[in-house]
């Protein structure tokens, strides 16, 4: 999520969010904000970066985001929300703007389906939606059901979020409500690899026979996370504890993953980092062997 107006206003911690490279193509930027103007100019700056898609994030249901008039609070208002759509798409080009959103602000006010019928003719490219009212948060049950009746309102294709929290959960999802594909949220915090296990399973994998594999490229990724960490931010402490912070994540499914995180929230060095990885590494080649 990136403030539209951090954008505008040149924030460095805003640009910062926005560090990627040229492998990471195609890359969507999501965007938050309240104003259409605001939306406009910062998907101006966007392109003169190299940016080409762009989200317009009509869901985010927390506090300091829609007490702004952004996010998820965009739906108590959908003639500001189309607005902002419209002018996103006429500085961005039609099919290059997508929009995630929620059913609505409360259960008084079912508006997706309301906005779902305006967006072909705007040049949307994609909805998503996560079936939960803003009011909600995280409470409850997604109604899938709604992903399937918004599927049958549209001809814009249809991205389903909402409890998806396993490669299995995201096939079932897709096959009880025909969206086109899914979003990966809490369940890609909860595992990385859901991206690629979804992936072996649409083709017909059974990714548990490649468990040790994927476990193996796991560890390959961290590596990779750990490059890029002190390419970014150097090799000081404080990118020791960019990494910390996000190890659990990676471990996740190990062997001894209990263990494992006790091991990460300690590490303090990069001797305690490469320790840590073969320490993993080992585990995998003993349950494979």
């Amino acid at each position: 999520m990136i403030s539209a107006k951090g954008l505008v206003f040149d924030s460095v911690s805003t640009f910062e969010m926005l560090l990627t490279r040229e492998e990471d193509s195609p890359l969507v930027v999501q965007l938050f904000g309240n104003d259409p103007s605001y939306l406009s100019r910062a998907i101006s700056i966007l392109k003169d970066k190299g940016f080409w898609l762009f989200d317009l994030n009509a869901g985010c249901p927390v506090k300091k985001v829609t007490r702004t008039g952004a996010g998820a609070a965009l739906l108590r208002d959908t003639h500001v929300l189309l607005r902002i759509l419209e002018s996103m798409v006429r500085e961005a080009g039609e099919g290059r703007v997508g929009v995630k959103m929620r059913l609505g602000w409360d259960s008084s006010s079912l508006t997706c389906l309301e906005v779902a019928r305006e967006l072909e003719s705007l040049g949307v490219g994609w909805v998503t939606l996560h079936p939960r009212f803003a009011r909600e948060g995280f409470a409850g049950k997604a109604r899938w059901e709604y992903i399937k009746e918004m599927k049958s309102l549209t001809t814009v294709p249809v991205i389903a979020s909402g409890d998806l929290f396993s490669a299995e959960d995201g096939i079932r999802c897709v096959k009880e409500t025909g969206a086109d594909s899914v979003m990966f949220a809490r369940g890609a915090l909860r595992n990385p690899a859901i991206f690629r296990e979804y992936i072996l399973l649409m083709r017909g994998h059974c990714f548990f026979r490649e468990r040790q594999e994927l476990l193996r490229e796991r560890v390959s990724m961290i590596r990779s996370h750990l490059e890029l960490l002190k390419e970014t931010y150097g090799r000081d402490r404080c990118t020791i504890y960019r990494l910390r912070s996000i190890l659990a994540r990676y471990i996740r499914g190990f062997p001894s993953s209990r263990l494992l995180r006790e091991r990460a929230v300690q590490i303090v060095t990069w001797e305690d980092v490469e320790s840590l990885l073969k320490e993993m590494e080992a585990l995998i080649w003993v349950r494979r062997s």
